[in-house]
């Protein structure tokens, strides 16, 4: 599910004349029965509400005096969000003549045309305080006090995304409420100023419309309302913009170096803007500086699944996860640990709004099956990066709907994702297309191949070190110091350990390497550092050095690059 709760006004909305018919209360409890939450959003005071409403048992959370106070109808507590009124407020309105006034935890309410009075009175005192008009009715509340806010504080509680929760209402001050949430409805009877403000109209009036509302969420959840506020644009394509949707599972590919990472890092920033919570899978460190989120893990500390979900239980929080100190071989089996919770995670509350998950043929590799893999059945809301689609879990690859696939063996990387799910490529994969021009996919649609130029990241992306100098390089990344006639087979698998390695070892065995110029070819190759590789060769090429010096001179290059102080670094 993505819409995970429905929001809704009361007088005017839910009630005609204060009272809710059989049919609102029978509807409210078909949503409920489908695991989603109620909340009642009112400018009402909640003793009137209880008088007026006896089923507030249905909601979850109530938010009550135009968001100035919650309350739990399963605890009964009460919490107010807002300062209680100045008494010489109160006291200067009735002086001023305004009999007809209620006074609440926060609000204080009259009806028109007390407002000039009220304004007259919040000068006068140089009060904080805003008015809020609600077909006729007066509402005086401290200022930045509206639905919209006691709907978050209530969510928060709940664990729950705005841009989870439907919300409807019928008057002026819904339209902050509408405007927050992830879709906003009106019913027939709203003032037109809220339709305006609302993606959609309903056909029905007040709780006919909110139960034609309701039956639209539990058909067709996301698909009844698909705006712009969820579409997240991945690059610009000859017809416009391209993006991709929550119920979308992306698979980026291409080979090394080519800029999947740069992609990734491009839309984790437009899912920011967009509100949405991401978590990344970073099994090498890529990510360890990407802004707007917290990185649990690294090179030398593994991160646990407390940790992750304690930061994921904030809506506002991102989180990156490094499985940089797992060996190549342990972190399937981690993934797989902390995806159990993240999917349980997801059915509770429809966060983390993305995943991305990045070497994907390292986490999900294809040997493993589903289950070993702990795939939920709603995979939707994925972003999933590797250089070899062949080599991740067809399980996976079978939720695919979107493919971009980067670089000059972008059509090979289509066919091979192709081949693994069993079906024909997609037509266009032989038009020519720019050299900054990636090949993009929609798998669920007849249409052929687009040639998109993908979003840039805003946010200079660093060549990350700490993956090379302390993480797990698969074996076949690692150096191994063999020496002539391979008598030896000693694995570096970081740069580290090939400095701990090289110091070691005798003279015969470094020069063999040496002399293979294989220090070079394995920077270049392996580390992917071609600045790194062109001082090892000028060191491997020079005869007069002794291989002590030598051996110095590699030591302070990759020192020099990967170990020292940030201000020592090139």
């Amino acid at each position: 599910m993505y819409f995970m709760a429905l929001a809704t006004d009361y007088d005017g909305t839910l009630a005609d004349h204060g009272t809710v018919s059989p049919e609102s209360l029978e509807a409210l409890k078909r949503f409920r029965d489908t695991g989603r939450k109620l909340l009642l959003v009112t400018g009402r005071e909640l003793p009137d509400l209880k008088r007026v409403f006896p089923h507030t048992d249905l909601f979850d959370k109530i938010v009550a005096e135009n968001g100035a106070l919650l309350y739990s109808p399963d605890t009964e507590e009460e919490k107010p969000v807002a300062p209680a009124p100045p008494p010489e407020f109160v006291e200067r309105l009735r002086a001023k003549g305004v009999d007809n006034l209620s006074v609440g935890r926060s609000i204080v309410a009259t009806w028109e045309p007390h407002q000039k009075a009220a304004l007259e009175a919040i000068n006068e005192l140089g009060l904080e305080l805003e008015i809020i008009f609600n077909k006729g009715a007066v509402m005086i509340l401290p200022t930045g006090v509206n639905k919209a806010t006691g709907l978050k504080a209530a969510l928060k509680e709940m664990q729950l995304s705005l841009l989870n929760v439907v919300a409807v209402g019928d008057a002026e001050n819904d339209h902050a409420l509408l405007r927050s949430c992830g879709c906003g409805a009106a019913v027939a009877n709203a003032l037109p100023a809220v339709k305006d403000t609302a993606d959609f109209a309903l056909k029905g009036e007040r709780g006919a419309g909110v139960e034609e509302l309701i039956e639209r969420i539990i058909a067709e959840d996301y698909g009844f309302c698909a705006n712009s506020l969820h579409q997240v644009q991945i690059g610009e394509g000859d017809d416009g913009p391209v993006s991709i949707a929550p119920p979308d599972v992306l698979l980026i590919a291409g080979s090394s170096g080519i800029g999947k990472s740069t992609l990734a890092t491009a839309l984790s920033e437009r899912l920011r803007e967009k509100r949405f919570q991401f978590c990344v899978f970073d099994p090498e460190g890529d990510y360890e500086d990407l802004e707007g989120a917290v990185t649990v893990g690294s090179g030398s500390v593994t991160p646990t699944e407390r940790q992750v979900l304690e930061l994921l239980a904030n809506p506002d929080e991102n989180v990156v996860v490094s499985a940089l100190g797992y060996e190549l071989k342990e972190r399937p089996a981690f993934f797989a640990e902390l995806m159990s919770d993240i999917s349980a995670l997801r059915a509770r509350t429809g966060r983390p709004h993305w995943l991305i998950i990045d070497e994907a043929h390292h986490l999900m590799p294809a040997p493993r099956d589903s289950a070993s893999l702990a795939l939920s059945d709603d995979r939707s809301g994925t972003i999933m990066i590797t250089v070899h689609p062949d080599s991740v879990s067809p399980t996976a690859l079978s939720a695919v709907t979107a493919v971009a696939a980067l670089g000059p063996k972008g059509r090979e990387a289509i066919e091979t994702f192709c081949a693994a799910i069993g079906e024909d490529p997609p037509d266009g994969l032989d038009e020519v297309r720019a050299e900054d021009e990636v090949l993009f996919w929609r798998r669920s649609t007849e249409d052929q191949v687009q040639r998109i130029r993908v979003e840039k990241p805003k946010q200079v992306r660093k060549r990350h070190t700490r993956k090379y100098a302390e993480g797990h390089l698969g074996e076949d990344a690692s150096f191994y110091f063999r020496g002539p006639e391979n008598k030896l087979n000693l694995r570096a698998h970081n740069l580290i350990m090939f400095l701990q390695i090289a110091e070691g070892i005798d003279d015969e065995t470094w020069e063999h390497h040496l002399r293979a110029g294989d220090y070079s070819k394995w920077f270049a190759e392996r580390i992917g550092d071609p600045e790194l590789a062109e001082e090892a060769a000028g060191i491997e090429e020079d005869r007069s050095l002794v291989p002590a010096e030598s051996r110095k001179r590699v030591a302070e290059a990759v020192r020099r690059r990967y170990t020292a102080p940030a201000s020592e670094k090139d």
